[in-house]
């Protein structure tokens, strides 16, 4: 059983979720994978680490910087997708990094870190969009391209 509250962001609206005192899933409606990180039995109820993560949020929207190390997360995937989304959390706020660099900084395929970059239950917190293409382009944000837009610009990254 997890508990949830639903966001209304930039974004659309979101569904944060966390079990105890941690955070498991941020979902932006609609996204891939939805369903997947939200299986299960939830009720909707704000919880004081829900509560952290919305107010988070709000100053992260506003155009702030807030420490990702402020919440405590807890993504649920494999020990391999784990690796991968603790190395997102090194992409600092206003940068990007790509596909590739982010393989050979964990030694294994770009092919193999962008599955596990798509899967991650945690959007806008661990920072998934501040990975691009080889080439600088946008692709492979399972919340909407036209979102991972908006968080780059939202982060200095484009105008």
């Amino acid at each position: 059983m997890y508990d949830y509250i639903r966001y209304s962001s930039p974004l659309g609206l979101l569904t944060i979720a966390a079990e105890g005192n941690a955070l498991i899933a941020l979902v932006i409606e609609g996204q891939k994978f939805f369903d997947r990180h939200l299986a299960g039995e939830g009720r909707e109820r704000e919880t004081p680490v829900l509560k952290m993560a919305r107010d988070w949020l709000d100053r992260y929207f506003q155009g702030e910087n807030p420490a990702i190390s402020e919440l405590p997360l807890s993504p649920k995937g494999t020990d391999f997708q784990k690796t991968v989304w603790r190395e997102l959390l090194n992409i600092p706020y206003g940068a990007t990094i790509t596909y590739g660099e982010l393989a050979a900084r964990l030694g294994s395929s770009a092919r193999a870190v962008g599955a596990a970059v798509g899967r991650n239950p945690i959007s806008v917190i661990i920072p998934c969009h501040r990975v691009i293409a080889a080439d600088g382009s946008l692709t492979g944000y399972a919340g909407g391209l036209e979102n991972k837009k908006k968080l780059l610009r939202l982060e200095g990254v484009f105008n």
